[in-house]
């Protein structure tokens, strides 16, 4: 396999875990790439020689982006919802409820044209890992057809068939269906199952009879939780052992330190609040207690329509109470842990040489000048890539 010198680096963000800074930051930094893999890193009048080299002009290089939770597979357009709520109409889960129909009516090759063109901006923004969950078709063909589409784009794919009860449904029987028939048409093509656990979804013992269902085939749980308002899904999702409850917008005290000992992530997606004018969960507060945080896009039609981490990641500075260095952790290691992922992340020996480069000398100018298309180019397994090319 030809081996790749990067060099040029001006900060190089490794995440490395045993590093004495939260990014294990390397100023005046070189990365040699073997394969798909981190061959080395370190100052760069250390670097080893390589087969080829690369000179960034200066820049920075941080890990991919790891985008820990996207709902991709869909159809439609809810634009109108969002000009109403910016003119005060509140939020509501019953949205979703449009999508589903646009969602049932498209093709599946509608499906894969939009998906590739969500992937595509996420590529030129810097996502090297994505999660795609089902959750618009709410049928057991239509949740089976989704996960098959996400399934060409990553390995992340995320059943949640219990997003809301569809209309005119009863929400038991609609329990059932999710937990049987639909759940065995969609496992082939999931690693995880969701719940939306949340008033206007479904309550806690729903949620526990879907999770313990997906448990017996073997995949393992997730959730959105406390995202309209107080409730119990945190709690649930500590107390099942999950890798990661998302959302995390109202918490209480207990809440917190439940999530603080359970190891649980909690991933926060702030173009939710943006788009939905809610309150920003506080960040702060949860890192001061000792939490795993994670950043993500919560890419979808209705409530989080944007595909750029980027800006996720300065409205979490401005807004959530993080520092830039956190926000930027949160959205490489932090997606990384609630994949459960040790691969990616990082910029570590034996990590996927899966990175990003800025037209800028540090990452912090990802907060300082928010909106402005900082990320040159992104490299997936060791090259450079401006398409797709395959999951990751």
């Amino acid at each position: 396999m030809a081996s790749t010198l990067i060099t040029g680096i001006s900060e190089l963000v490794t995440n490395d875990p045993h590093a004495s800074d939260l990014l294990g930051a390397v100023v005046d930094a070189a990365l040699v790439v073997d394969g798909d893999r981190v061959a080395w890193t370190g100052p760069a009048h250390l670097a080893p020689a390589a087969d080829t080299a690369v000179d960034v002009g200066g820049r920075a290089v941080l890990p991919g982006w790891v985008d820990s939770h996207s709902h991709l597979v869909f159809a439609g357009d809810r634009a109108a919802e969002f000009e109403a709520r910016m003119t005060g109409t509140p939020y509501a889960a019953g949205g979703i409820r449009t999508t589903v129909a646009a969602t049932r009516a498209a093709t599946d090759e509608q499906l894969t044209a939009h998906v590739a063109a969500l992937v595509g901006e996420m590529r030129r923004q810097g996502t090297t890992t994505v999660e795609i969950k089902s959750g618009y078709g709410l049928t057991v063909r239509d949740e089976a057809r989704s996960l098959a589409v996400a399934r060409q784009f990553t390995e992340e794919t995320t059943f949640l068939g219990a997003h809301v009860v569809p209309a005119d449904t009863d929400p038991g029987a609609y329990v059932d269906l999710v937990t049987g028939p639909m759940l065995e048409a969609a496992a082939p093509h999931a690693r995880w199952i969701d719940v939306f656990c949340e008033e206007g979804a479904f309550d806690a013992g729903q949620a526990r009879a879907v999770l313990a269902a997906g448990a017996a085939v073997g995949l393992r749980g997730r959730l959105h939780a406390n995202q309209l308002t107080y409730g119990p899904g945190v709690r649930l999702a500590a107390e099942l052992g999950l890798v990661a409850v998302d959302h995390c917008t109202y918490l209480a005290d207990a809440d917190v330190a439940t999530l603080a000992d359970s190891g649980t992530v909690a991933t926060l997606l702030p173009g939710v609040e943006f788009s939905t004018r809610q309150p920003y969960p506080d960040a702060r507060r949860l890192l001061d207690a000792g939490v795993r945080v994670a950043i993500a896009s919560d890419c979808n039609p209705g409530s989080s329509f944007t595909s750029s981490i980027p800006f996720c990641v300065a409205l979490a500075v401005r807004e959530m109470g993080m520092t830039p260095a956190e926000a930027v952790h949160a959205a490489t290691s932090g997606g990384a842990a609630a994949l459960d992922r040790a691969d990616v992340g990082r910029l570590v020996p034996g990590a996927r040489a899966d990175l990003l480069v800025l037209d800028a000398p540090s990452h912090r100018h990802l907060a300082y000048r928010p909106g402005v298309p900082l990320v040159t180019s992104t490299w997936l397994g060791g090259r450079p890539t401006g398409a797709l090319v395959g999951p990751s």
